[in-house]
């Protein structure tokens, strides 16, 4: 027996994201695919994607390239390296694609988004404009292993440290846990920063 259409539940999921939510949670809140599509052709919900839509009561987010690609990626990937530091306003880097961390478990092909896959504890996620997103230091020390020039690196760093998204400490944290060349490329940024 299918469970009862909750439009409450959906309603919650999709809040918290401007709007956005998969196919998949609008079916665990008993809105199958025949419901959905109704919904969609009278105007409820917007299709943004294969199987990412949008409640029509919110307004289009800013960021919406960035909500599908996490929501295509997957619950427990999160926007990162230059994506993530265009949605915290750190580098005026404009990404040709969107950046994304799986875990490692997760599937390394989706069309269009750039992923890397590594651990992602709880640590080092947080959600910013309903995204999922890396932090800040997270973020920094994963430029730095990828070779962002050094002049980047110290310009989003300046610029967390002044706006109170992340300090020294957290950065220099971070680039313990990964160590080797990792840890002397941010000694020698927090140096000069």
């Amino acid at each position: 027996m299918d469970a009862k259409p909750d439009h409450q539940a959906l309603y919650a999921i999709a809040e918290a994201r401007s709007g956005y939510f998969t196919a998949a949670e609008a079916a665990t809140s008993g809105i199958r695919s025949q419901l959905l599509s109704h919904h969609t052709r009278r105007g409820a919900y917007q299709r943004a994607a294969h199987g990412i839509y949008r409640l029509t009561r919110f307004p289009t987010s800013r960021f919406e390239d960035l909500v599908i690609a996490w929501l295509r990626a997957g619950p427990r990937s999160a926007i990162s390296h230059t994506s993530a530091l265009a949605l915290y306003g750190l580098s005026d880097i404009v990404p040709g694609e969107v950046h994304v961390t799986i875990p490692r478990s997760g599937s390394r092909r989706r069309a269009g988004l750039r992923l890397h896959t590594a651990a992602l504890p709880d640590s080092a996620v947080t959600v910013r404009e309903g995204i999922r997103v890396t932090t800040v230091a997270r973020t920094i020390a994963d430029l730095a292993f990828t070779g962002l020039s050094e002049d980047r690196l110290r310009q989003a760093a300046q610029e967390a440290f002044s706006r109170g998204l992340t300090d020294r400490v957290s950065l220099a944290a971070e680039a313990r846990k990964r160590g080797g060349r990792l840890a002397r490329v941010i000694d020698a940024l927090l140096s000069g920063v």
